[in-house]
């Protein structure tokens, strides 16, 4: 991927792990966990904790883990993938809280039934985690797949969108057959 020259970033405690987030002047860039797979090289990027989006894109998520939204609204500059890449995480946005969608059904969804890998690669590069929710597409069965920010916190924002998600032994990641159930969600 690439980011804009000009890209400033924050980091946030976030109630699942240390983020990162990042803006250009365009919008939105990333939100990343500081552990998550695919994270960029943020060396040349400057900290600007007072930058007016990245100050709003925190207190949104901290809204949404405080059970207080459901939704983004945010201004998103996607310009660092592929167009490929950029249809597939539009495609993400697409899906509300509460709800899931599988690979093939993305795939379908864009036009592109025959894509289900390159839709998950897509997926797996997604740059703004739980904002452009990639944490809502499972396996064609309703199984968990990956998770770049890993599985643990995947059932974690399932579970926070009102999921039920069995419990994995303590200090295990979450087997990749778990099955959620749909029980009531807050809207």
């Amino acid at each position: 991927m690439k980011f804009p020259a000009d890209t400033v970033m924050t980091r946030w405690p976030g109630p699942l792990g240390p983020m990162l987030i990042a803006a250009s002047p365009r919008g939105l860039v990333g939100v990343w966990f500081e552990d998550q797979r695919h994270l960029p090289d943020t060396s040349g990027w400057p900290l600007q904790d007072d930058h007016p989006l990245l100050r709003e894109t925190a207190a949104q998520l901290q809204a949404y883990f405080d059970g207080q939204r459901t939704g983004f609204e945010l201004p998103i500059d996607l310009s660092g993938g592929t167009v490929f890449q950029q249809t597939v995480w539009r495609a993400l946005l697409q899906i509300p809280c509460g709800d899931t969608c599988t690979y093939g059904a993305l795939s379908r969804q864009i036009d592109r039934p025959a894509a289900v890998r390159a839709v998950g690669a897509a997926i797996g590069r997604n740059p703004i985690s739980v904002i452009v929710p990639c944490h809502r597409v499972l396996g064609s069965t309703g199984t968990l797949a990956g998770y770049g920010g890993g599985l643990g916190r995947k059932v974690a924002l399932l579970r926070r969108e009102g999921w039920q998600v069995e419990a994995p032994a303590a200090g295990a990641e979450p087997a990749p057959t778990l099955r959620p159930q749909r029980v009531a969600v807050r809207r």
